[in-house]
């Protein structure tokens, strides 16, 4: 069953005004963050090779390359596919995501058929593309499908924001985060979405692009 999709600003105020009244300190970090990001996308072969080229980089990397392969004309899976290896490292893609990028391309997604998975759907068909990993889907399934329930606990800047907001002695593991988001469903998402804002606060860079 396809839960709620956040769709609008709305839709992500609703979320926080609910995470900030189950959890105090959530409404202090609302009040650090101010209106939180809408950060939808229109979905497809492009959102999930962005989210490729952020895994393991710096957000100012990741923007980098990204902008790199749009001036190439290489954001869609036929062109990524007849691109050679030269010219897709040229744009800065290391030879491991290069591999990842074109088995995306060759993978024939059905992203319009995303639309209509339960989450662990969407997350099931996109991991077994190889180089998708659960961080990548997750990612993608929040921002590119508006899913309102889903989280990312693998992601570093998500796991320093809550040991920063929550007081932790170390930065939760990706399990402890996992479990410590149980109880900010039906809205993990936007608890994601405060958590980096957050993070860009605190840190005075952005966690996530």
């Amino acid at each position: 069953m396809v839960g709620r999709i956040i769709e609008t600003p709305d839709c992500v105020a609703e979320g926080a005004a609910w995470l900030a009244a189950r959890e105090a300190r959530f409404a202090e970090a609302l009040e650090a963050t101010g209106p939180l990001p809408l950060r939808r996308r229109a979905g497809g072969f492009s959102d999930l090779l962005g989210a490729i080229v952020s895994q393991q980089v710096s957000v100012a990397s990741a923007n980098a390359i990204w902008a790199r392969l749009q001036t190439a004309g290489l954001t869609e899976a036929d062109p990524v596919a007849a691109a050679g290896f030269d010219t897709l490292r040229a744009c800065g893609l290391s030879r491991q995501k290069i591999r990842y990028a074109q088995a995306l391309a060759a993978a024939g997604i059905d992203f319009a058929g995303l639309r209509q998975l339960p989450d662990e759907e969407v997350v099931a068909v996109l991991v077994s593309v190889p180089g998708i990993g659960r961080w990548t889907a997750e990612i993608y399934a929040m921002f590119s499908l508006g899913r309102a329930d889903v989280f990312a606990p693998a992601d570093l800047a998500l796991q320093e924001s809550a040991r920063l907001l929550f007081g932790l002695d170390t930065r939760p593991s990706e399990r402890t985060l996992r479990t410590m988001a149980v109880d900010w469903s039906p809205w993990r998402a936007v608890a994601a979405r405060l958590l980096w804002a957050y993070y860009r606060v605190a840190k005075d860079r952005e966690g996530i692009r």
